[in-house]
């Protein structure tokens, strides 16, 4: 609400009297807040009190000048309202909220009217003219609390932008491996506190918004793209999850249920990168995970190692299982099939039957095929290895 500067009320002598008793009223004004608003005892005390006593006498002056038509109309109150939006960007540097200065414009309005209005009534001030200083007193009020609340909100968002800035710079340097000083001296400029370790995870940006009101508040999140060509599947954005080891791990996957979330290991925070990595090789290689839980890489660790050279993995394949080529594809199918769950059950025949829905004869006959194919190298340690490290991946 602005404050109009039309004909003022005041006779002159009520100018002068409301003159002399602003320094009166600014001391009192500064003593009452000081008992209503306790957060500010402290801040009245030594310089800072008597900065803030000639700020609250300026405030006053400038409205006595402004309510008696006098002053530069095109900057009636600008001192006013500047140092009322400077107060305000303070309370947000000093990481308190507007309640406790919007109290003490309150208290300051309730002091002034009431010390200020004796004395204009002292001086002869006229009922007419008394409600109208009274309508002046609170518009001016509410005009230096919404100036306040404005510098409040601009130190906030241009402090919040600085530090998602400085955070995402630390995920970027976490991410890319960097030096153990860059990472420091990163994390010093984001006031962020490290943690034990980071744990990676990879998911679709469309979903990290969700997932991230559930974490810890230091998480972050990398503002680097992923490259697209390496990354199959939908855009994706990383987060750094702090001490999501041990217990931790079951909460962070439970929150990634449904989100086609790729979780990385936890790392000691300054070799992030290491866990970042480790959830990237997980989605260049294909893995995917059984239904709506997130890939859990820890879990995946074999096919990760075997993965590791899709072109090696396949020539060994094709060697170790070269006595095959003389069966036809119907045949060589089942014989792979049996072959592999006699060795990931170390032979034992009932078991290889439950895990293929077959009898026991038909295992029995098919591996008398297989020993006629491969002949002793099935009892050959290093064949069995190759042979099991072959067929531990399906073939894709």
């Amino acid at each position: 609400m602005a404050v109009a500067e039309d004909d003022s009320p005041f006779p002159p002598h009520v100018v002068t009297a409301l003159t002399e008793q602003l320094p009166a009223v600014a001391e009192s004004t500064i003593a009452t807040i000081v008992v209503e608003v306790p957060s500010y005892a402290g801040a009245f005390s030594g310089d800072m009190g008597r900065t803030i006593e000639r700020a609250v006498q300026v405030a006053l002056g400038g409205f006595l000048n402004l309510a008696t038509g006098g002053g530069d109309p095109s900057r009636p109150i600008g001192p006013a309202l500047d140092g009322a939006y400077a107060l305000g960007r303070g309370e947000a540097r000093s990481g308190r909220s507007m309640d406790a200065l919007l109290a003490a414009f309150r208290v300051g309005a309730r002091v002034s009217w009431r010390h200020m209005s004796g004395a204009a009534v002292a001086a002869g001030m006229s009922a007419e003219g008394l409600a109208r200083f009274a309508e002046l007193v609170f518009a001016y009020i509410d005009q230096l609390s919404a100036s306040s609340v404005a510098g409040h909100a601009d130190e906030l968002a241009s402090t919040g932008r600085a530090r998602r800035r400085h955070l995402e710079r630390l995920a970027a340097v976490l991410v890319a491996g960097r030096p153990l000083h860059d990472l420091t001296a990163a994390a010093e400029r984001a006031e962020w506190l490290p943690p034990r370790t980071l744990t990676a995870v990879l998911l679709p940006e469309t979903h990290a918004r969700a997932v991230l009101s559930t974490l810890d508040v230091r998480t972050l999140v990398s503002a680097e793209e992923l490259p697209a060509g390496d990354l199959p599947g939908p855009e994706r954005v990383a987060l750094l999850v702090p001490d999501a080891e041990g217990r931790g791990r079951g909460p962070l996957l439970a929150a990634l249920q449904g989100k086609d979330a790729v979780v990385g290991p936890p790392r000691s925070w300054t070799a992030a990168q290491a866990s970042y990595a480790r959830a990237q090789r997980a989605v260049q290689l294909g893995l995917r995970a059984e239904g709506t839980a997130p890939l859990d890489t820890e879990e995946r660790l074999a096919e990760l190692v075997l993965r590791a050279d899709a072109t090696a993995l396949a020539d060994l394949r094709t060697r170790v299982l070269a006595p095959l080529d003389r069966v036809g594809a119907t045949a060589r199918e089942k014989l792979v099939e049996t072959l592999r769950s006699w060795l990931l059950h170390h032979g034992r025949r009932d078991r290889v039957a439950a895990e293929l829905f077959v009898h026991p004869q038909t295992v029995r006959y098919r591996m008398g095929q297989l020993r006629d194919l491969f002949g002793d190298r099935l009892d050959d340690p290093r064949t069995v290895l190759e042979l099991t490290v072959a067929l531990a991946v399906p073939a894709t």
